[in-house]
């Protein structure tokens, strides 16, 4: 119930493209988007808030985290147990995750079962018990969770970098928090934050598959039409602003694990699509640049690959790489090198197999009804309308080579990055020959 939620993803149309699902709001706020999918049995419904872990000031670090954690412990009147046996006795499940931007709340069900889905997931987001035993209990299992993640050398090098690309802001602090900053957590506390979390203005009711548009208006009007949280607009989220800086954690590993951040754009910015083709071309898949370079040419890695994170007002261009501690600091000149390379125009055959490989995954992540529900209401909540397909199509077909050349200007202008290395010694080197390489 704790994966970081993800950007929004977009598709490229069918010849036929489907009509783009309308947005609906209701009188206090909360907005309603409706997607049915023929043939389908199932039906998906994503609540979604509009605030994560980045709303934290540094005292309530983790607090979005643990309170998606509490209100499944009770709400409505059913206990812990009760709320997945109702969902689950109907064929459905049930989950949520939090993420910097946003707390989702899901349901997958058979047809008909999105009124009794509703009714509970308004019970989670708006009547949670919050008992205090409970709480003491949840607060180890998140510390606990805290300690697996640091254990996990894939995880912890990507929230080294995270922190060193944002170091003192929401965003460079661990959506989990830290055993302190929840320690300090009560019930009370976590209920005023709640309501500010999850209040109507920030809330958007999604549903994908079997649903009838008709039906969800009147169920979210019933379950979600009359609340009153945070009845005040959310306030605006302060700038992002990368920083960048050196993580080198030295530890006895049998692999150096790296990333490697620049500042990049938001989603909101114009250059989206080009920086979703440019960490395509750099490093999406087999074909890329790194994976030939690296892997193929030189035998540095097993595994490399780029990768792009969009918030709504920054961005970043990562590479992440396993390698030989003593390969390490070459990996990293090399990864500069391809980076830098991105400043000579692409050619035509080389941007129309990323335009196609983006298209691709676009188009496949988005055949489940959940992917659906949870995409709408990303764009909703960033863009306060559905985004239709062929639109979206458009725009990444309409990246040029001379975009893909500003952007990388943009992006090393700054002459900034964020460097994590965790392993062995010998690797702690990668960072400065990053660096060094890229911007001398």
């Amino acid at each position: 119930m704790s994966a970081p939620l993800q950007e929004p993803e977009a598709i490229t149309p069918s010849s036929t493209p489907p009509k783009t699902p309308k947005v609906h709001t209701l009188g206090n706020g909360v907005r309603v988007v409706c997607d049915p999918i023929p043939g389908l049995q199932t039906v998906a419904l994503s609540v979604v808030a509009g605030r994560g872990a980045r709303a934290e000031g540094e005292s309530r670090s983790g607090w979005s985290h643990l309170l998606e954690h509490m209100v499944f412990k009770g709400a409505g009147g059913r206990s812990a147990r009760e709320i997945v046996e109702v969902i689950e006795a109907q064929g459905g499940n049930i989950n949520a995750a939090t993420g910097y931007e946003r707390t989702s709340f899901q349901i997958r069900a058979l047809a008909g079962g999105l009124d009794l889905g509703s009714a509970v997931i308004a019970d989670l987001v708006q009547r949670p018990t919050l008992d205090e035993a409970d709480l003491t209990r949840e607060k180890q299992v998140v510390a606990q969770e805290i300690a697996e993640a640091a254990d996990a050398p894939d995880d912890l090098v990507f929230e080294l970098a995270q922190t060193a690309a944002f170091e003192g802001q929401p965003l460079g602090r661990p959506i989990l928090g830290t055993p302190q900053s929840i320690g300090t957590a009560t019930p009370e506390a976590l209920s005023a934050w709640r309501a500010s979390l999850y209040g109507p203005k920030t809330l958007v009711v999604s549903a994908a598959g079997a649903v009838d548009e008709d039906e969800l208006l009147r169920l979210a009007e019933r379950d979600f039409g009359h609340s009153a949280d945070g009845d005040a607009p959310p306030a605006a989220l302060e700038p992002a602003h990368f920083v960048g800086g050196q993580r080198p954690v030295a530890k006895k590993l049998e692999q150096a694990n790296l990333v490697l951040l620049l500042p990049a754009v938001g989603v909101k910015d114009e250059a989206y699509f080009a920086l979703r083709l440019l960490a395509e071309i750099l490093g999406g898949g087999m074909a890329s640049r790194l994976f030939q370079e690296a892997r193929e040419k030189r035998g540095l890695a097993y595994a490399i690959d780029a990768y792009s994170e969009t918030y709504a007002d920054a961005g970043v261009l990562g590479v992440f790489a396993g390698c030989a501690a003593a390969d390490a600091a070459e990996l990293a000149r090399v990864a500069a090198g391809e980076i830098a390379g991105m400043l000579k125009p692409v050619g035509e055959a080389e941007l129309a197999r990323a335009k196609a490989q983006l298209k691709g995954a676009m188009f496949m992540g988005r055949e489940g009804a959940l992917a659906r529900a949870e995409q709408a209401a990303g764009q909703v909540l960033l863009f306060g309308r559905t985004l239709d397909p062929a639109e979206v199509a458009a725009e990444v077909d309409a990246v040029t080579p001379a975009d893909l050349v500003a952007l990388t200007e943009r992006i090393l202008a700054h002459g900034r990055a964020a460097m994590a290395v965790l392993g062995p010694k010998a690797a702690l080197k990668a960072g400065p020959a990053f660096e060094a390489a890229l911007f001398g």
